[in-house]
């Protein structure tokens, strides 16, 4: 039984308190030139501003400067089902003109055994290329911010045999490009440390200072750091340069390319906390106080022997992120003496009284802390560091599931992918809040990272909204999935990605679990794949005894050794089974009975959750017939799909081949209440994997659709996710002009437990959601013009009632904004939907009128979108046209103007629409 910085899976007293370093002293500098001051002790500065990038022509052949070679590709189709057994790697032949030995030294500060460290070779390659020197013109080279996704402004690739497949969303995210940048150092860097960090770059970065290769790092999901005092000029203009190799065939979904997430320069004295240098944990939680570990760990960068002491406070945050107040608890100061090109760690414990605690939304409010570590050197102050973190415990127990802070809480999670729709792949804080809002409204409680580490932004916002993470950090092993996948690195940085992520990650509340892996091929390969899964297990373990290690299954069964390993079993699909129907009977497809009942007889004391559940599918607004009487379906031709249109029918009882509709979840689930809840596949449609059609450009398994905008599945989720909340909701519309007469079904979802349907007024009956439904099915309704209501009850008692009603022809455009006011600072967002109308201020359903978006005044105009997965125009476009009444306007703030934002939308033939949004002081 672990009762310190551990969890016991049978008691539910599992403590943990995690912590972030999220900021440090910044400072943005915009100009192209980067001048950087010695004023602080520590600096963080952004480095996203005005850089020139150059990306090859697709037919144009590139330098020669690569990380690595790759095998050849021969014959590989995109579009296989997303289950697909993975397979051996192609042997390829490594030569000596490829950097990889320059590039592994960057990894060495997360390989634990020294001798498996790597030692960089003698040379300078890549010194003679234009591109890396000072002297090269870059003027005409387009100048961009960061963060940066290249391919996400298009153009699609369209029609039969495109070069980059629907796999990857059709977008060209494929290709060699570099960026450079210009930095002015004063003199006195010249006795500071210097370290480049970047967040995520996609992918094989290879950075180059004043013609010096520094290093790189391969994985495009990592966060990673490059030390630069060696290679800085001071008093001079400093010329960086990145060059970036994104390899088509090389991912699942879209991946974006470039540098996509943030880049910042970090300054710090010879003497600092290090690199991801503290964690906090609690070994006692409860109301009444909080045991608090401090571990800091300490680099001496200088040539002589330091005298330091550690001094850590911990302030209370407020909503905003700001301290609060006086410190609510000190550390007792610790004296330690470094020798030169030595790190210590200094451990030390405080007990804090009346703590408030971390927890999950709606039960529990998620308060941070701040702890702020400031290193003395002879009553000079050297070093200030600080991390947020929140204070919680967990509990897992197998009969039930997780517990936070002694409160049961089942997850009620979703996958999500990285891109932000419309966006791509850039990371843009509003927009992931923004999707973060839309599920908390649905009622959902918890994340799943898809299938890699997350931007470190993404994280603060999980901690601050109070959902629960399961970290994931690979998506494949040894195994491919696709030719150019993650398993052409994995041998030589499995160990270095998988630390990174941990000490990036370990910090923040959030995070209640630690998934080494996605559906890997290793699954098949019995203890090989075992050991391979031992290996992950242990080195999470080295980095972090407070959480729990996980792996998503979707092929190994309780009598493997593949699932002994992990702490907690997690189950993709398995829980309801996979292809029952007769139809699969004989084919080569995964075929697995129900295992939820066997694995928990398996491993009584293990925790079971869903990772992936239903994978269901949807087109926003467009409904099929005939419809299913099944509670779940196949896709299949005139059976919930029309592969003459590519969509898939939102009565919301169809799934691909290997998942279930939500319905046929909800009652394994219910029927299995040890399982911990699910993580249903998934929130949001993203950008590639558009099963079943792969001649889409982004997928229809999400409960809210790629522009953000609400499937009718959101509110069969809602209305099991938010029981206390009273809501009824009607499918389909009612603008059948074509179906006079005929059989239109209506399905009813509501919180409540019973509802009576009306047709203009005429009672259809009354029905009661009988043991193990999660609809109100009226199968038979003869469609007729005019109004549909529901009046849906709870216990007897009148609940909700809601209606849909036949509308009119498309008259006018109306724009919703999700924000009256954005701030000032050039990444600021509004969202506007913009919705087609009839006479009496109805969303009229069928509508497709092409919208023109015009914006002036202190905003520009991002990108588009209506949440179409079949719709090409490139997403930049300010034309498009409404698909099922709607269409999407992102608009940006333009940095510094006060000037307030002007939106019209027009339509031929419609009353045009106009908005001003205002500007406020970041």
């Amino acid at each position: 039984m672990k009762t310190q910085n551990g969890y016991n899976c049978l008691s539910r007293k599992i403590f943990i308190l995690p912590v972030l370093l999220i900021a440090f002293s910044c400072a943005h500098i915009t100009a192209q030139t980067i001048k950087v001051k010695n004023t602080l002790s520590r600096e963080r500065i952004s480095l996203n501003e005005k850089w020139f990038f150059y990306k090859y022509d697709s037919n144009t052949k590139t330098d020669d400067l690569i990380y690595d070679v790759r095998p050849e590709i021969n014959n590989f189709y995109d579009g296989v089902p997303a289950d697909t057994k993975p397979t051996e790697a192609e042997n390829t032949k490594t030569h000596n003109a490829v950097l990889k030995p320059w590039i592994l030294p960057s990894g060495n500060d997360f390989i634990k055994d020294i001798s498996k460290q790597h030692t960089r070779p003698d040379g300078n390659p890549g010194k003679d290329f234009s591109f890396v020197q000072k002297k090269f013109d870059d003027k005409e080279w387009e100048v961009v911010n960061l963060p940066h996704d290249w391919a996400i402004k298009g153009p699609f690739y369209e029609g039969v045999n495109p070069k980059v497949g629907g796999g990857m969303g059709r977008l060209p995210s494929h290709g060699v490009a570099w960026y450079r940048k210009k930095i002015t150092f004063t003199d006195d860097d010249k006795d500071k440390s210097i370290f480049l960090d970047v967040d995520g770059a996609m992918s094989y970065a290879i950075v180059w200072l004043n013609g010096n290769l520094v290093g790189g790092w391969p994985y495009g999901y990592s966060s990673w750091r490059l030390d630069l005092t060696s290679y800085i000029l001071p008093g001079e203009v400093n010329q960086l340069a990145i060059r970036l190799d994104n390899p088509n065939n090389s991912s699942r979904w879209y991946p974006g390319g470039g540098i996509y997430r943030n880049v910042w320069l970090t300054k710090t004295n010879k003497i600092n906390v290090a690199h991801l240098g503290t964690f906090i944990t609690t070994p006692e939680v409860s109301k009444e106080n909080a045991l608090i570990k401090y571990e800091v760990t300490i680099d001496n960068d200088s040539k002589y022997d330091a005298d330091i002491k550690t001094d850590t406070q911990i302030f209370a945050l407020d909503e905003n992120g700001k301290k609060r107040g006086k410190a609510a608890a000190s550390f007792e100061p610790i004296d330690i003496l470094i020798a030169p090109g030595e790190s210590k760690k200094v451990e030390s414990l405080v007990r804090l009284k009346n703590p408030k605690l971390w927890g999950p939304h709606p039960t529990q409010t998620p308060n941070l802390y701040a702890a702020v570590t400031t290193l003395w050197q002879k009553s000079k102050k050297i070093d200030e560091y600080e991390t947020k973190f929140g204070i919680r415990s967990l509990g897992f127990d197998p009969k039930n599931g997780l517990y936070v802070n002694d409160e049961l809480i089942k997850f009620k999670g979703v996958n999500q992918h990285h891109d932000l729709g419309a966006l791509g792949a850039a990371f843009n804080t509003r927009a992931a809040e923004r999707q973060l809002e839309i599920l908390q409204e649905m009622g959902c409680n918890a994340i799943r990272m898809a299938h890699n580490p997350p931007a470190p932004e993404l994280l603060e916002l999980t901690d601050k909204m109070g959902f629960l993470v399961v970290d994931e950090v690979f998506d494949s092993w040894i195994l491919k999935k696709t030719p150019y996948d993650f398993h052409l690195i994995f041998p030589d940085w499995y160990e270095q990605d998988l630390r990174a992520m941990i000490r990036r990650d370990r910090n923040n509340p959030s995070v209640v679990m630690w998934s080494y892996g996605n559906e890997v091929g290793e699954q098949y390969t019995d203890s090989k794949g075992a050991a391979i899964a031992k290996q992950l297990h242990e080195i999470i373990k080295e980095e972090d005894t407070t959480r729990p290690t996980t792996s998503a299954m979707n092929w190994a069964k309780p009598d493997m050794p593949f699932p002994e390993v992990m702490d907690v079993i997690g189950l993709n699909y398995q829980g309801e089974g996979i292809r029952q129907s007769p139809e699969f009977e004989g084919t080569e497809r995964i075929r697995t009975a129900p295992q939820y009942s066997a694995f928990f007889t398996k491993f009584p004391d293990k925790v079971i959750y869903s990772a992936e559940t239903a994978s269901a599918a949807s087109s926003r607004g467009v409904y099929l017939f005939p419809v299913t009487k099944e509670n779940s379906s196949t896709i299949r031709e005139n059976k919930g799909g029309d592969s003459k249109i590519h969509h898939v029918s939102s009565y919301e009882l169809y799934a691909v081949d290997f998942g279930s509709s939500a319905d046929k979840v909800f009652a394994s689930l219910d029927k299995h209440p040890f399982v911990a809840g699910e993580f249903v596949w998934n929130g949001f449609d993203y950008i590639g994997e558009p099963t079943p059609y792969y001649d889409a450009r982004s997928s229809y398994t999400g409960i809210i659709d790629l522009a953000g905008f609400k499937k009718d599945r959101f509110y069969l989720y809602q209305s099991r996710w938010r029981t206390e909340l009273p809501m009824a909701h009607i499918i389909p519309h009612w603008n059948w002009q074509n179906r006079l007469g005929e059989i239109t079904p209506v399905h009813v979802f509501t919180s409540g437990n019973e509802a009576e349907l009306f047709l203009n007024g005429n009672s259809l009956g009354k029905k009661m959601k009988a043991q193990y439904e999660y609809r109100l099915r009226w199968d038979d309704v003869k469609y007729e013009p005019g109004e549909l209501k529901v009046i849906a009850y709870k216990n007897g008692k009148k609940w909700s009632e809601n209606s849909v009603r036949t509308t009119g022809e498309a008259e006018t455009l109306e724009m919703l904004p999700d924000r009256n006011a954005i701030y000032d600072n050039g990444k600021d967002l509004a969202f506007i939907t913009i919705e087609v109308k009839d006479k009496n201020g109805l969303t009229v359903p069928t509508a497709e009128n092409k919208i023109k978006i015009i914006v002036t005044g202190g905003g520009e105009l991002a990108a588009t979108d209506n949440g179409d997965p079949t719709n090409f125009v490139p997403f930049p476009s300010n034309e498009r046209e409404a698909f099922s009444g709607m269409m999407l306007a992102i608009v940006r703030s333009i940095p510094n103007d006060k000037t307030p934002i002007n939106i019209t939308a027009k339509s031929n033939g419609l009353i045009e629409s106009k908005i001003v949004i205002r500007k406020k002081n970041n």
